[in-house]
């Protein structure tokens, strides 16, 4: 067995040459081949990406948060900064607390392959990676689900931008809360929106979680991307079982 030093080593090599994209394309164009990607549905939704919690001082923290680079005195320590990830941010979520990044998927309804993926910080709101995630050709007519982080004008102008049918989840506010049809319309999306979350629990049921130890955003991507291809082939094997569905040429 290969020992940690020539795995990173090799991971290194993947992530500097940018293979992870060009690996999890190449899966994803022989799953489309084979018609396993139908591309008659998409839902979104991302998932936290946590990464070990950073021992700064309050104004290291504050350069940080400002400038998204690390302090000047730390040029002085090498060894200290390379251990240092200025890429990943803090965020709260119904209360809790979350440090790192942010694995943002599309997958597809049918077969609940990931069809697109974009890795963010954890303090970038879902809403604002739709450009990254949807496909003006290939998603054009589809529907798109997703839950109600993804409501605004400028989402809805990108759903329309991609001719997309729009089944996002509808947000009440105070002044204007939801009808009692809007609230049933809601439910009925949900059964389909919630195929998504089978595929995060999945990844962190069978996967070991999204719990990754590497620093800067550029190394997380490229081992979210890993993550993401590796989904995708337990889900063929799954098919494979369980359906009998195979590829051709593969």
């Amino acid at each position: 067995m290969p020992d940690e030093k020539t795995v990173w080593d090799f991971r290194e090599r993947l992530t500097n040459k940018g293979i992870e994209e060009k690996l999890f394309a190449a899966f994803h164009d022989k799953l489309e081949e084979n018609e396993l990607i139908v591309h008659e549905g998409k839902i979104i939704d991302a998932s936290f990406v946590e990464m070990p919690k950073q021992r700064n001082n309050r104004q290291e923290n504050k350069h940080i948060k400002e400038n998204s680079s690390a302090p000047e005195e730390w040029d002085d320590k090498p060894n200290k900064k390379r251990q240092k990830d200025v890429d990943a941010k803090w965020t709260q979520k119904n209360n809790e607390n979350h440090y790192g990044y942010k694995n943002h998927i599309k997958i597809d309804n049918k077969y609940k392959f990931i069809d697109t993926q974009h890795t963010t910080a954890a303090s970038v709101h879902d809403s604002q990676v739709l450009n990254e995630l949807l496909d003006e050709v290939k998603d054009k007519g589809c529907d798109l689900w997703a839950d109600s982080a993804y409501i605004g004008e400028a989402q809805e102008n990108t759903i329309n931008k991609c001719h997309m049918n729009n089944k996002v989840h509808e947000k009440g506010t105070r002044n204007n809360p939801l009808t009692e049809v809007q609230k049933e319309d809601n439910k009925e999306k949900s059964k389909i929106r919630a195929r998504v979350e089978h595929v995060f629990g999945f990844i962190e049921g069978s996967m070991n979680r999204l719990q990754l130890k590497c620093v800067g955003i550029k190394r997380t991507s490229a081992l979210v991307s890993l993550i993401n291809l590796t989904y995708n082939m337990f889900r063929y094997e799954q098919l494979v079982r369980i359906h009998g569905v195979t590829m051709s040429n593969f």
